[in-house]
């Protein structure tokens, strides 16, 4: 962001606030207005300092200083028949905003909490009451208790043990409240919601970039639930796109003493460069929560700057080419964060009508070099319904066809390459296996099902299925047949898992993590039952993990596009576009579909292929057969000489 005369947008920022120092709109100095791509109109009624809040829309990159945390300089605990009392001496000046507490891992626990405050030891004063703690199974855990901002020497922390045992405790943390920035309500819509084993993938739109998100709150009819939530972000990495955690943290309504105590904010306050935030909702063995909104807030980012005189002046953002400014009024970002000053909001987002962009790339055609396709196998046609940044889902046809490390993807229009980035998502999907009893008579102990595949090579990471059977416990194996160079054949194991269920379980689904993609269409699942009847399992499903294509597309081109695949002599393909990676990331997209196969090889290319192991030695050797034969009748034929 710039305003009119020498000066631009600045990274340093004091509890949300930009510090800037400008000239009056009539003098320009060397600034060349048309290198930003936008202007907002600020109306001064009177000379002095000036602080403007930013919407949105305006942001760049400012960056709030986030909460912290400390270790309290004593900490003492005092066991009584009903209560864990334990007194901290802080030993800090700043701002506390809550505690949070340290127990082991394995312990499970409901606890209500009550915290005061002293300024001296002996006069103290109450800050929370009833506020819960807890450990459950599946690892869902709040141990943080917040109170209203404050200075204190001395903290007093109540834990009630009157319904259970008491908890060992660790230690306690201190949380120091971030240095004060207002917020304001951040509309949120959720994009896509998807479910896979135990978890909730919420993908929240935040409608711009570069917001730095205070919270998020989660709005459910739910009665009564505790959940872990992680917060995760898209980001660019070396080989495209992967979600990267931001935090941790819990959501839960749960009855205290006879009243209902709800948590359902998540803390984030951090800056999001894109425009999507993921919320993961870990539900375990639970079904998913109802989720009838999600409300978010942000940081407000204001800007100061000191007006010589009344008028009109100009704020200019949208150029990612400018360089950092140093101002002199930098140093007095500290005394300023609290000076009085004149309140303002910037006029609407305008476009700048001489922009002329300094970034060259954003105008060059997204196009590869030329491309021989005749060693590509298959080919999809990719259906688009406007141009632009789009993103497409690799189906299950393509995951088959490709190579494991998807070096050998190409988009193709006419004869050249169109560049792309790899999205690799948290999203699965699912896929029906069919099943078919698999037991050997010579071991009648033992349990097999032979799963069937809807195609090889799919890279399914997971496989699921329901129980019939009330009470069991058993250890299961994950194998599949597979040949070796010579054709024979072996059991390759691809993953194992204890199973267990109890009456009490209504409901509960059986998941086998592989360890390694399966090569063949063939699963066998087999346990040994012992001196147990068989156990009754089915609706067998397997889950393959989301990869998205980010590319862009023309929005004046009629010339189809389509996806090319199956090369296992191809290389990874290295394409310009990462220069401009991040103008692709941050876009809006619009979703691409993907249209029926096509085969690109021979029929003897189609043939071989479906073949494995043996087979395809057998083929082979039938042909070979075939052409000896074909010569010996051919040299018979021919005429003899004299």
């Amino acid at each position: 962001m710039k305003f009119s005369s020498p000066v631009r947008r600045s990274s340093k920022l004091t509890g949300g606030l930009l510090v800037a120092t400008f000239l009056f709109a009539g003098s320009l100095g060397a600034l060349t207005p048309n290198e930003w791509r936008f202007s907002q109109a600020i109306n001064v009624p009177a000379n002095g300092l000036i602080r403007v809040n930013l919407p949105a829309e305006t942001l760049d990159r400012p960056m709030p200083r986030r909460e912290s945390a400390l270790r309290p300089q004593e900490l003492r605990t005092q066991l009584e028949p009903a209560v864990t009392r334990i007194t901290l001496t802080t030993g800090t000046k700043s701002l506390l905003k809550g505690v949070t507490f340290e127990t082991p891992q394995s312990i499970e626990f409901i606890k209500a909490v009550g915290v005061e405050g002293s300024h001296d030891g002996a006069q103290w004063r109450q800050l929370a009451a009833d506020e819960p703690i807890f450990r459950m199974a599946g690892g869902t855990a709040n141990l943080r208790v917040s109170f209203p901002e404050g200075a204190w020497e001395f903290l007093r922390l109540t834990i009630d043990d009157s319904r259970a045992a008491g908890v060992p405790f660790i230690g306690v943390q201190l949380n120091v409240a971030e240095i004060n920035a207002p917020v304001e309500p951040l509309p949120v819509t959720i994009k896509s919601r998807d479910e896979s084993l135990g978890v909730t993938r919420l993908a929240l739109g935040l409608g711009a970039t570069n917001l730095t998100v205070s919270s998020l709150h989660i709005e459910t009819s739910e009665p009564l639930f505790a959940r872990s939530v992680t917060i995760a972000v898209p980001e660019l990495a070396s080989d495209g796109i992967r979600e990267q955690t931001l935090c941790t943290g819990s959501v839960y309504r749960v009855e205290l003493n006879g009243k209902i105590e709800s948590h359902l904010e998540i803390p984030i306050g951090t800056q999001i460069r894109g425009r999507e935030i993921i919320v993961l909702i870990h539900n375990g063995d639970s079904p998913p929560l109802v989720i009838n909104a999600v409300n978010g807030d942000r940081r407000v980012t204001r800007l100061v700057f000191l007006a010589r005189e009344p008028g009109r002046y100009q704020l200019l953002s949208g150029n990612s080419q400018c360089s950092v400014p140093r101002y002199d009024l930098l140093e007095l970002g500290d005394q300023l964060k609290n000076a009085s000053a004149i309140e303002l909001r910037p006029a609407s987002l305008i476009m700048s009508p001489d922009y002329k962009s300094a970034d060259n790339l954003a105008a060059l055609p997204l196009t590869g070099a030329k491309i021989d396709l005749a060693a590509w196998k298959f080919r999809k046609p990719i259906q688009l319904s406007n141009g632009g940044v789009q993103q497409v889902e690799l189906d299950p046809d393509v995951l088959a066809g490709v190579e494991s490390d998807q070096r050998d993807l190409r988009i193709v229009t006419e004869d050249r390459q169109l560049p792309f980035l790899l999205e690799r998502t948290s999203i699965s999907r699912s896929l029906p296996l069919m099943p078919a009893a698999a037991n050997d008579p010579k071991k009648p102990r033992l349990s097999r099902w032979s799963l069937k595949l809807p195609q090889v090579g799919v890279p399914i990471d997971r496989i699921i299925c329901a129980a019939g059977s009330a009470l069991f416990q058993r250890e299961m194996r994950l194998s599949e047949e597979v040949a070796d160079e010579r054709g024979d054949t072996f059991l390759r194991e691809l993953g194992r898992a204890t199973w267990k269920k109890v009456p009490s379980e209504t409901t509960r689904e059986f998941a086998i993590q592989l360890d390694v993609a399966p090569k063949s269409s063939t699963l066998l699942l087999e346990t040994e039952n012992g001196d147990n009847p068989p156990i009754d399992l089915h609706d067998f499903r397997g889950y393959y993990p989301v990869t998205r294509l980010v590319f862009k597309a023309a929005s004046d081109s009629t010339q189809p596009i389509w996806i090319y695949y199956g090369n296992p002599d191809a290389a990874l393909p290295r394409y310009d576009v990462t220069l401009i990676a991040d103008q692709l990331f941050r876009a809006e997209r619009a979703s691409a579909t993907l249209g029926a196969q096509e085969n690109m090889g021979s029929k003897t290319e189609r043939i071989t292929q479906t073949l494995s192991g043996s087979a395809r030695y057998i083929f082979w050797g039938v042909l070979g057969a075939v052409v000896v034969a074909l010569l010996l009748l051919i040299s018979r034929l021919l005429p003899k000489t004299e």
